[in-house]
């Protein structure tokens, strides 16, 4: 039998939403503080895939500066009817500390959820209508009477009760794009708990409700019920999960949940859902939460069930009957010229890329602004692009003359504000020198000489990545044998795993520059590109043996 190896979207890329439109498939996932919002990749056969846009790409549709790590763009749900795009998303405004387990105060949070829509995935794209702020994880359904529903998960603050207080559902009038009628608690979720991700769907005359639970780590796991109308009760599926890692810390994919389900042409089911990787060994994830798919099939009953043994997920499933559709091979070599940014890349929070960076002040140069400090929420010069494998190698050439202490610039593997390791530029009372800090949860941050004296002109900064390891290194421009650091870091902290007790850590690692200016001065640093070249071995073959540990839910 021939196989494809999952996970298809590799490095962060949670909580899909899939969708087929005739020959088109299209998965949306969660991008969260990172800037432009929403993924959104496109393939014609399941196993190759493109990213097609980031739609959320305006300061009308979507402006994170000042929200909290792990906040911003959750769970967005994409759909296609009536000619047009719908896509629904949350921006999380604020989080506070988990207290979804023996918690006894109020738990307030802020989840905004918005609405969309397109005539192509390309856009335009609209401004957004806000629908409700009543809990996180919207999705719409478009029934076969021509009617819209919307559903999310219901969040719960008061002293003592369960935060996840169910799944809601409400109307949406389709000429205002606005919620009317009453909302309806339609399921209150099994004793897994954390009740969130919801999807609608509707065959032989019954809704199928599917929903996330047991949160995002060990326990996470996909679960269905059913009922006659809409509106319930739903009935929970006879065998619990329909697909899940729960109760395995190792093998080849674990921490499987949040799904979505696509039916091909001649009705078969397939799933997409998050998935994660762990480093060999470790109960760390760097790569952060990824996409896999597998088939799926309908019962005698009228369930829905995995074709695997014990509804786990396939690191290997069976090819779809589709045929093959890989895209052509263009690949970002790394340099920068005149233009918009290369797509690999993204920056975080903020709408005003201006004040942030340029790619036409210094042709075929990026140049950064210097902005806030790497631990800001607000206005932050950093663009990165994800962490895609296990080993890899990074590169930059920086061009930058600070004036004192306060100005920065460098290579940086970047998690969230609380945790990362920046290779950096600076100035003391003498000449440039350079220096790593480190942000580890529990730790603080440490900021290290490694360099006291560098010479003029551009300096080349390379960050070599080895499963858990990393080292930095640097030479002038155009010499042949780098330098490196003597520090060995650890890069498996850069991780949903490690973290201060309490605070949310959904997303994945990044690797990019950044420039600072903490006295408001705005100084630049220009690179002149950013190289990723993947080291590929046996172990970080996507859907290869490799132990596998997950981590603590949201």
């Amino acid at each position: 039998m021939n196989t494809f190896s999952n996970p298809i979207l590799r490095g962060f890329n949670p909580d899909p939403s899939i969708l087929r439109v005739d020959q088109d498939f299209y998965i949306a996932t969660s991008t969260f503080e990172w800037f432009p919002g929403v993924q959104i990749h496109h393939s014609r056969d399941l196993v190759h895939w493109r990213l097609a846009n980031r739609p959320l790409a305006r300061a009308d549709q979507l402006d994170m500066r000042g929200n909290p790590d792990s906040c911003g763009v959750w769970a967005p749900d994409l759909t296609y009817a009536d000619g047009r795009f719908w896509l629904v998303y949350t921006d999380v405004k604020r989080y506070g500390l988990t207290t979804v387990n023996g918690a006894h105060g109020a738990s307030l949070r802020d989840f905004h959820n918005y609405l969309v829509t397109a005539p192509s995935i390309e856009g335009p794209w609209s401004d957004p209508v806000h629908l409700n702020s009543s809990g996180f994880d919207p999705a719409l359904f478009h029934d076969d009477d021509g009617r819209c529903w919307l559903l999310n998960m219901l969040w719960d603050h008061r002293p003592d009760r369960g935060r996840f207080g169910g799944i809601v559902l409400q109307e949406i009038d389709k000429d205002t794009l606005r919620l009317k009628g009453e909302r309806r608690l339609i399921y209150h979720g099994t004793e897994r708990g954390f009740t969130e991700g919801p999807h609608l769907y509707k065959r032989d005359g019954w809704y199928h409700l599917l929903v996330a639970e047991g949160g995002t780590g060990w326990n996470h796991a996909v679960v269905m019920a059913r009922s006659r109308s809409i509106s319930g009760p739903y009935e929970t599926h006879p065998d619990g999960a329909v697909l899940t890692a729960a109760g395995r810390q190792e093998g080849a994919i674990t921490r499987a949940g949040h799904g979505d389900l696509v039916e091909l042409e001649d009705g078969s089911p397939w799933m997409a859902y998050l998935c994660g990787r762990p480093l060999p060994g470790l109960a760390r994830c760097p790569l952060g939460r990824e996409t896999a798919i597998q088939p799926m099939r309908w019962c005698e009953d009228g369930w829905l069930r995995s074709m695997t043994p014990g509804a786990q997920p396939d690191p290997n499933p069976p090819l779809p009957p589709l045929a093959p559709c890989p895209w052509p091979e263009q690949p970002w070599d790394g340099q920068f010229a005149p233009g918009p940014l290369p797509q690999d890349l993204q920056w975080l929070r903020s709408p005003d890329s201006g004040r942030l960076w340029s790619m036409d002040a210094r042709p075929h140069w990026l140049r950064l602004y210097g902005r806030e400090s790497i631990k800001s929420h607000f206005e932050q010069a950093l663009v990165a692009r994800r962490f895609e494998h296990f080993r890899f190698t990074a590169t930059t050439c920086i061009d930058f003359d600070p004036a004192h202490f306060q100005q920065n610039a460098g290579l940086v593997c970047y998690y969230n504000s609380t945790k990362f390791h920046y290779l950096h530029l600076t100035r003391d009372t003498g000449g440039r020198e350079l220096r790593i800090m480190s942000a580890i949860p529990g730790k603080g941050a440490h900021d290290v000489l490694v360099a006291p004296e560098l010479p003029a002109g551009p300096i080349e900064l390379c960050a070599e990545v080895d499963h858990q390891w990393l080292r930095f290194g640097w030479r002038a421009e155009g010499a042949e044998i780098w330098q490196w650091a003597p520090q060995k870091l650890d890069v498996s902290v850069l991780s949903d795993e490690v973290s201060l007790p309490g605070y949310p850590n959904f997303t994945g690692a990044f690797v990019g520059v950044a420039c600072q200016d903490l006295s408001g001065a705005g100084h630049h640093a220009d690179f002149a590109w950013l190289r990723y070249e993947a080291q590929d071995d046996a172990p970080d073959q996507p859907g290869s043996a490799i132990e596998m540990r997950a981590v603590e839910s949201r």
